[in-house]
């Protein structure tokens, strides 16, 4: 909302300097996002005389006029002297006073002036046109001023732009300040001061009443809340008085006739959206003109005002026309039609003022990327209550700028009137909820500037203040909203800061934010970078890489996302941290460590909403550390990610940890043998492993990239609370290597496993040291795994005959289970 500063100063006294009004709207909630002055964009643009026109030498349509702007004349030489300008309007002569671009100048639309050649002749700047310079849509030649505009003047100063305006973003709860009355309103309770606006009344109605010459029906029920019609007779289509242009300007919006600027000018001073259509665009019937508000068939074509043909969808608001509303006129809230909008031959004029359904315009102008100053308005809730008042306002208008003729009374169809419930304010609630002593005449003051009707009653901390909001106020249905109004209002920076009350209750974080900051410690001291990237996803992400989906759920589809190719929530981090990569390596970054903890959304179906998950997942390439001159960095492998997983749940002390291969489809992302599951007891945590080239390609990664993804809730859910303390055993240990032949599809992990259980309480170690393959030594389809076995008692000094004893039990036990070998 772009806010004129010098027509807000005529309905509520403001300071000075603007910069201080835009920190108390920032204070209250309504955010600035920049001060700029009307006029900075006609630098280099000056009021001019037309010395000469002369007949292009190789054109038809051109002319070579010689154009005097005062003080600002010198040729392409530089000397002193008028501006040679080639032209292409037709509709000036020598003599006239017009506006001239010089070179250095740039025009709404990004056009910059510079020195050039059109034929053959050079041109030394541009004379403008109304549309050109931004003030209208008016193209129909350069701009004529009157005979005594000043030569060489600065355009703005000439046109009295020095106006201030304050961009202003409004959260979709305010509404009522889409509109000058309502930030007025504003300004008057932020500074508590009065605020007024003069609204100009029709002075005369004559003719045949609105009602015998319109008809209007809602064919549809839930588009629209109230249709109000009047109609305007013999008007004069032509420019719009100077006041009106600048206004209009200063809030971004370009003229185009003096009825259509009206309806655009009422907009901002109410915040209600009007139309104007001729008249005649409506079909008779029965002496009438037929008005119907009708949904949009599937399929039907409709052509805006901008010329271009829209396919509708079923459920589009409509105006139309005819029988049963056959001929559609207007995209309702939107946009206007080709064929009914208002043009110079426009002799009678339909206004409408009405209240669309916020939700319906919201779907028409998304669905057709066709949003504007109405639509946005709508969709945001309009004040149904003011219609006939907002007719009324732009009936006068054109009756005293157009010099129209307004007929008698107006066509109202509202359903279904709104009525607007009371509420009792506790000052009570309020000094509790706000901690700050607000004074209870300050809430009466305040809440009667915002537009409320405030009854009191009661003393003291019992006042109850009896609050009917307006309608114009739809955010304030409940006491808490209005508790709310009064805090902003007084200044949130205002209250005193305090410590919460909190009875027999000492703060603290609970074991699962405990746990998940240890998780990231342990990551971080094992090298890993944290990282944080959205939790949106690309549709199929997941299936590209081949990453298995059985336990992850189906999508989550987001209605409104933010970026197109980010549609859905995501399911694992993995994607995210492997674009990380991508990115870092396409910067010349190859060495990458990152984790992320984050939430995964995992649909279900027949679901109100889908399961929630934290995760934690890291990526590693590259190496660990740069080359230096005393060691060549070893590229990052599968042990380095299973190494750091290891000390992961070795730190949360999480029982029964074992890995077995990761087999299957649902691990086709990995590359096969460089895999595993990790798993705690019969719980599988996740995986750790190698991407697999293929996945790798499709993000453009060249280079291995050790990946892992545990489910964080079931890492905290299995972390053990402490370590069992145990002594140091006093006595000394005794160590045997067993070497052992096996099939080859035989892991270390099964065999260790079964080697600690075979050993029972004295071994106290088992470390593999050695895998020897040789077809002749050890056979075909055969490894050797060397291990180095550590035997300790906590009680005495072991001899050799029990260590004997255990290892031959172990050397048994693991033979006959694997049918394997000793390898001597």
């Amino acid at each position: 909302m772009k806010v004129s500063y010098d027509w807000l100063k005529s309905m509520v006294e403001l300071p000075e300097d603007p910069s201080e009004l835009a920190a108390e709207f920032i204070r209250t909630g309504t955010e600035v996002e920049s001060i700029d002055t009307v006029g900075e964009s006609f630098d280099h643009i000056v009021t001019a005389k037309v010395l000469s026109k002369e007949a292009h030498p190789d054109s038809d349509h051109l002319w070579v006029t010689m154009v005097d702007v005062g003080a600002h004349n010198v040729d392409a030489e530089g000397n002193a002297q008028p501006l040679q300008i080639v032209c292409g309007a037709q509709n000036f002569n020598a003599g006239d006073h017009i506006v001239t671009a010089m070179i250095g100048a740039e025009l709404p639309g990004d056009i910059k002036i510079k020195k050039g050649k059109l034929r053959g002749v050079v041109s030394m700047g541009m004379n403008c046109s109304a549309r050109e310079l931004g003030l209208s849509a008016d193209h129909e030649g350069i701009m004529i001023l009157p005979e005594d505009a000043p030569v060489g003047m600065p355009f703005a100063q000439y046109v009295g732009t020095s106006d201030t305006v304050l961009d202003c973003e409004i959260t979709p709860n305010r509404a009522d300040c889409l509109s000058m009355i309502g930030i007025a309103r504003e300004v008057g309770a932020i500074y508590d001061r009065d605020f007024h606006v003069e609204l100009p009344a029709v002075q005369a109605e004559s003719g045949a009443a609105t009602a015998d010459t319109v008809s209007v029906e809602l064919v549809d029920e839930g588009l629209c809340d109230r249709y109000v019609a009047r109609v305007v007779r013999d008007v004069k289509v032509g420019p719009s008085p100077e006041w009106l242009v600048q206004r209009l300007n200063a809030c971004g919006i370009r003229t185009h006739n003096n009825i259509v600027d009206i309806t655009n000018y009422v907009m901002m001073l109410t915040g209600q959206p009007l139309h104007a259509f001729d008249l005649n665009a409506f079909e008779e019937r029965d002496g009438r003109r037929t008005v119907a508000v009708r949904a949009a068939r599937e399929g039907e074509v409709f052509r805006t005002l901008d010329d271009v043909e829209r396919a509708l969808t079923a459920g589009m608001g409509l105006i139309a026309t005819g029988e049963g509303g056959a001929t559609p006129v207007a995209l309702a809230g939107v946009m206007g039609g080709m064929d009914s909008e208002v043009t110079n031959a426009t002799v009678d004029v339909l206004v409408e003022s009405a209240c669309f359904n916020a939700g319906r315009t919201s779907h028409t102008s998304r669905d057709l990327a066709l949003i504007s100053d109405a639509s946005i308005r709508f969709e945001r809730q309009v004040d149904e209550t003011g219609c006939v008042d907002v007719a009324n306002i732009a009936c006068a208008l054109m009756e005293e700028l157009a010099g129209g003729t307004v007929a008698p009374g107006c066509v109202d169809v509202y359903p279904a009137p709104k009525a607007v419930e009371a509420i009792d304010l506790r000052y009570a609630r309020v000094l509790d909820l706000c901690g700050a002593p607000i004074e209870a005449s300050y809430i009466e003051r305040v809440l009667g500037r915002l537009g409320c009707t405030v009854e009191v009653s009661g003393e003291g901390r019992e006042t109850v203040f009896r609050v009917t909001p307006p309608t114009f106020r739809a955010d304030l249905p409940r006491e808490i909203d209005l508790v709310e109004e009064v805090l902003r209002l007084w200044g949130m920076g205002r209250v005193e800061a305090t410590i919460p009350a909190a009875k027999n209750h000492i703060g603290g974080l609970t074991r699962e934010q405990r746990l998940t900051r240890r998780v990231g410690s342990v990551l971080r001291a094992c090298g890993l970078n944290e990282t944080m990237n959205f939790s949106f996803a690309a549709p199929g992400d997941l299936e590209r890489i081949k990453m298995g989906t059985e336990n992850l759920g189906c999508p989550v589809r987001i209605m409104n996302p933010l970026v197109a190719e980010q549609t859905e929530m995501r399911r694992s981090l993995i994607p995210g941290l492997l674009q990380a990569v991508e990115y870092n390596i396409s910067h010349s970054t190859a060495n990458v460590q990152l984790y992320e903890i984050g939430t995964l959304f995992l649909g279900r179906e027949n679901a109100s909403a889908p399961k929630e998950r934290e995760s934690v997942a890291g990526v590693m390439s590259g190496s660990m550390g740069d080359v230096e001159w005393s060691r060549k960095p070893m590229p990052l492998r599968f042990f380095d990610g299973k190494g750091v997983v290891e000390e992961l749940l070795a730190q949360l002390r999480t029982p029964k940890v074992r890995f077995r291969a990761a087999e299957g489809e649902g691990y086709a992302f990995l590359q096969p043998g460089r895999c595993a599951e990790v798993l705690s007891g019969g719980t599988v945590l996740g995986w750790v492993g190698e991407i697999h080239p293929d996945a790798r390609d499709v993000y453009g990664i060249d280079i291995p990239v050790v990946a892992f993804e545990l489910n964080l809730d079931a890492l905290i859910k299995g972390a053990g609370s402490q370590e069992a303390y145990r002594e140091f055993s006093q006595f000394p240990s005794v160590e045997h290597d067993l070497a052992i032949v096996v099939d080859e599809g035989c892991t270390c992990e099964d065999l260790v496993r079964r080697i600690t259980s075979a050993g029972g309480k004295l071994l106290a170690d088992v470390r593999l040291f050695d895998v020897y393959r040789d077809a002749e030594r050890v056979g075909e389809g055969k490894k050797s795994m060397a291990f180095a076995l550590t035997y300790r008692s906590d009680d005495h000094t072991l001899t050799s005959e029990e260590v004997e004893k255990a290892h031959q039990k172990i050397v048994t036990k693991v033979c006959k289970a694997l049918n394997a070998e000793v390898r001597s």
